[in-house]
């Protein structure tokens, strides 16, 4: 991180010099730690300039020019969601930070520092990933901005963009460098884009289909010369006689299918015209997702530009997942588990969440609209074995001075996905389906929780371990089908309150989500309170809720806030959607269609709530039960007609009148009803507006922070 640990290295230049917007924690979990022990692995010297001052190009010379590249990155988090909450205001605190200190990265950084770094190095090699350049890696719809943005390629001027989990990608292209290859002729690599010419093709009989139109995509034919005057062959030797029929057999005609495949390109609608109609955005969203899968995704184009500074970004395939070995190797290189000695002992609330965490898988086929992991990591799930898992609690407990026996996580993504896979490969790798779990669990999906619940076993009885408890969210309709783990969960890893996601209660917010019905949650919270009694424990779910989602309306989230009421949860904090880059809910807020279906001029239109008063009041329904919202419900209620709902008896929502408030002074300073909510829903083509909802038990108030 420094000249100084440079000379005590015996360094004279990095080979790889790399740019985070968080502090350097050198833990598995961050993800510049676990680029930077792979290369270091690979023979490479890598430095790490952590979180430096955007506003000159003088700290992106702190380490000199590298050799090969330099690889930016904004952190863990995208840098607009770090910064940002839901509606826009800026946050207090910067949990990657020594100190929680805000303002520390700028906004979009992963652009500032490409270009700070261009600036530094002029010629210089830089690369960019993470998940705010994946995220980025196409024209996308931009909340903060509240406009469609063009590739992050095109604005940091990178050579390349890194995507997914890049592993291989990255020690390929080192290595490639490494023996002279220039970073402009790496064109083959999976899981990255870069821009090119108009028209360019790899060399190979590649050869491009057109998807710019709502039309079905077709391959583009050259138009034969009507004026071309060729003589004609003659006949070859043999040529009209009778040719033996010969019968393809499925596999080889499947794999003649795939070499095709494997050398198309799909166009997508340009920039320009993505900018200048949702409609277009909505079909380019729904061919992106549709080529998400490794197994059979084809290369991806998009022009951006006109005349001639046209440019085209190219997507190559998304990376292969890692293999069980390979995920191994990657978590058990030599990390030193702990922030940089340069932050002496500021606190870095980060690393307080995850020193005692393990994680053991990656990606996520549940496929919520709503969530960035499937563009990222992907829908096939990585598995670390079992032995690799349990080493590392033994690190923790051997190597972590302040740890005092409790493994706080086992998790990932989703808790209870690990080892899950499709039940063939072939089928696997065929598949088109958004998600595995959505409308029904794929037939196909193998769902045993046998090898969790042995982990679980194994890793609360290591010597020293007093303790584990699972922090990351769970997928209860998966969970409800092995009574077994339900048990060995409820019993064992519960530290008195568990997350659980069921984000609605309502068909049509859920349909736009891909989430379950509510019945699988009330089943799951069944099999809950059953192990609980039996285990003489008190415990609790704690669910979240999303407001404002696409396809939500006034009248779901009342629906939803009865249940609540006649559950007995009060949210204690809550938060209401956020459009993410490049997520297909962000696709619905932004162009009001639906991309889980084919798209078309005429089809189905998604109403959002935009507009700042509308996404207040569902707000407000999470929190029915806090007196400050109760003027906005009441005003609502009446304008929904449905006044039976104010009063004070058990089936009423609010009271009748403001607590605190002399009842001449609530009388002339009514307004007349819900006009403003319905008129501002009417009255919104413009995006202006922000997700998910804790509910804690009402004898648990204000335990768990809302999730970011």
């Amino acid at each position: 991180m420094s000249r100084a640990e440079m000379r005590t290295l015996g360094w004279d230049e990095c080979d790889v010099v790399l740019v985070t917007g968080d502090a350097y924690l050198d833990h598995p979990s961050f993800g510049m730690a676990l680029v930077g022990r792979l290369l270091e692995a690979q023979g490479f010297r890598v430095g790490i300039i952590s979180q430096p001052d955007w506003k000159s190009a003088e700290p992106f010379r702190a380490l000199g020019r590298p050799r090969l590249f330099f690889g930016i990155t904004a952190g863990n988090m995208d840098s607009l969601v770090n910064r940002y909450t839901a509606e826009r205001k800026i946050r207090s605190e910067d949990a990657y930070t020594p100190g929680a200190e805000a303002g520390r990265r700028p906004d979009r950084a992963v652009t500032v520092y490409a270009q700070r770094a261009r600036e530094a190095f002029p010629g210089a090699n830089v690369v960019i990933g993470s998940i705010e350049a994946s995220l980025r890696r196409i024209a996308h719809y931009d909340y903060w901005s509240d406009k469609v943005r063009r590739s992050v390629l095109a604005d940091s001027k990178a050579d390349l963009l890194l995507f997914g989990n890049a592993e291989r990608a990255l020690v390929a292209l080192a290595h490639r460098l490494d023996s002279g290859e220039p970073i402009e002729a790496i064109r083959d690599l999976r899981g990255t884009a870069f821009m090119v010419r108009p028209g360019w093709l790899p060399d190979g009989g590649w050869s491009e289909q057109d998807s710019t139109t709502l039309d079905r995509p077709g391959r583009v034919e050259p138009h034969p010369d009507p004026y071309a005057m060729e003589p004609e062959k003659p006949a070859a030797a043999g040529e009209g006689a009778a040719q033996p029929v010969r019968i393809v057999p499925a596999a080889e005609r499947a794999a003649a299918r795939r070499q095709v495949r494997g050398r198309t390109v799909v166009r997508l609608p340009s920039f320009e015209t993505v900018v200048a109609d949702p409609v277009m955005y909505a079909h380019a969203s729904r061919v992106f997702h549709l080529e998400s899968n490794p197994g059979n995704a084809r290369a991806l184009v998009q022009a951006h530009g006109d005349g001639p500074g046209r440019r085209d970004v190219w997507l190559n395939p998304p990376p292969l997942p890692l293999a069980t070995p390979e995920m191994d190797f990657v978590f058990g290189l030599p990390y030193a588990r702990r922030p940089h000695p340069s932050y002496g002992d500021a606190r870095i609330p980060a690393w307080d969440m995850i020193k005692f965490s393990i994680n053991i898988m990656r990606g996520c086929f549940g496929g919520c609209t709503f969530c960035s992991i499937t563009e990222h990591e992907g829908r096939i799930i990585q598995s670390r074995s079992e032995e690799s898992i349990l080493h590392e609690i033994e690190e923790i407990r051997d190597r972590t001075p302040d740890f005092k026996g409790h493994i706080t996580d086992l998790g990932g993504p989703t808790a209870n996905m690990y080892r899950m896979a499709c039940r063939d490969p072939q089928i696997e790798s065929s598949c088109r389906r958004l998600s595995c779990v959505y409308p029904g669990i794929c037939e196909n999906l193998k769902t045993d929780h046998a090898p969790l619940i042995s982990l679980y076993r194994k890793a609360r009885a290591i010597p020293g371990v007093k303790r584990v408890t699972i922090g990351s969210g769970l997928r209860y309709d998966l969970a409800v089908r092995s009574p077994e783990y339900v048990k060995e969960l409820v019993t064992h890893h519960v530290s008195g309150l568990l997350k659980i996601a069921p984000e609605h209660t309502e068909e049509g917010p859920l349909s736009k989500m891909m989430k379950p019905g509510i019945g699988s949650y009330e089943k799951f919270a069944g099999m809950f309170e059953k192990y609980s009694r039996e285990a003489g424990k008190k415990q609790h779910l704690v669910p979240y809720f999303i407001a404002a989602h696409p396809g939500t309306t006034d009248e779901d989230m009342l629906n939803l806030a009865l249940w609540l009421k006649k559950n007995g949860f009060r949210p204690d904090q809550v938060q209401t959607f956020m459009p993410t880059p490049m997520a297909m809910a962000t696709t619905m807020y932004h162009s009001r269609r639906n991309p889980l279906r084919r798209v078309s001029a005429d089809s189905e239109i998604v109403d959002t709530a935009r507009a700042g008063k509308l996404r207040k009041l569902h707000k407000a329904l999470l929190r029915w039960h806090d007196p400050e919202n109760w003027p906005l419900i009441r005003e609502a209620l009446l304008g929904m007609g449905r006044a039976e709902l104010i009063g004070n008896g058990p089936n009423c929502l609010v009271p009748r009148h403001q607590p605190g408030v002399p009842l001449a002074v609530e009388r002339s300073g009514r307004r007349p009803a819900a006009r403003s909510c319905a008129s501002e829903r009417r009255a919104t083509p413009a995006h202006k507006g922000s997700g998910g909802a804790t509910a804690a038990p009402p004898a648990t108030p204000g335990r768990r922070k809302a999730r970011s």
